[in-house]
């Protein structure tokens, strides 16, 4: 199979088949990311994604997921999409879902009968990174939609029947805004109302805005301690239900995992721990994208 630049995937995806479908991200506009800055934004040739899902086929006896990379995948016309899941029913007939990446304005731009087709063919989770739930600090990082679209595309996921996952970005506001970010996202993710929520712990790279910013004094980075208070903070304004709260990913200090509202109560119990310093905090150098 061909891979071209770095690969990112959720750590939900950690055993999927990952599958190219486009190249960067089609924003690639975002003040702290450096994920796919070095790439330019292109779709991938049908013919070569195809040829990857026969290649994979000789190396895998049985997948069980595919997850569709790059950024935003799900900016593809919906044929497109509709051929790429056709072809890995036909490849691996055994896939019980497929993955992918999307922006709200992606989900916004297709019909819930479009996303119901999709479903129909294998389409069984969307993950979009909010970042923030606070309308100025997505100003401030350029990101480029607003709350109220994260509001009407997790809707018509839920009415297509196909899984949301949220994505917010401990620290994103830094110790100037960390209140601003926690109780305001705290309150959208409650209006949003996904499925799962990831949520990631700011890490910056060289060649970013955010970076910039940082050095000039702008923006000051929290300590693990205040991600700490910053997160339970956030669950204290969050108010959803049936919803898988993690925070698994390689950026983060702490893993916490748990199902609200159920676990609400306990996810904050073991941040009072931490804070009082039963647990260790993972070093930085062992943080990752």
């Amino acid at each position: 199979m061909r891979y071209e630049g770095n690969i990112y995937r959720p750590p939900s995806e950690a055993n999927s088949l990952i599958l190219q479908v486009t190249i960067g991200c089609s924003h690639n506009k975002c003040s702290f990311c450096s994920m796919y800055k070095n790439e330019k934004f292109r779709v991938r040739d049908l013919k070569e994604i195809f040829e990857d899902l026969e290649e994979s086929k000789l190396y895998y006896r049985r997948i069980n997921r595919i997850f569709l990379a790059d950024g935003d995948a799900l900016c593809l016309k919906t044929e497109t999409l509709k051929n790429i899941l056709l072809k890995i029913q036909e490849t691996h007939p055994q896939c019980e879902r497929v993955g992918i990446y999307a922006t709200a304005k992606d989900l916004l731009r297709k019909s819930v009968e479009e996303l119901k087709e999709l479903k129909k063919l294998g389409l069984g989770i969307v993950y979009m990174g909010l970042e923030s739930g606070s309308p100025e600090i997505l100003e401030d990082i350029n990101k480029g939609v607003k709350v109220e679209e994260y509001i009407e595309a997790s809707k018509k996921a839920k009415a297509s029947g196909i899984k949301s996952s949220i994505t917010v970005i401990s620290g994103l506001g830094g110790k100037e805004k960390w209140q601003q970010h926690a109780i305001e996202t705290g309150k959208s993710l409650s209006l949003i109302a996904p499925d799962y929520v990831g949520l990631l712990t700011l890490l910056l790279d060289e060649g970013t805005e955010m970076t910039e910013q940082v050095k000039r004094g702008e923006i000051t980075l929290l300590k693990p301690e205040e991600v700490m208070k910053e997160t339970k903070l956030m669950l204290e304004n969050m108010n959803v239900t049936n919803c898988i709260f993690r925070s698994n990913h390689a950026s983060n200090y702490v893993a916490l995992s748990g199902t609200l509202p159920m676990d609400k109560e306990k996810l904050m119990n073991i941040i009072d721990n931490i804070l009082k310093g039963d647990f260790y905090y993972k070093e930085d150098i062992y943080r990752l994208l």
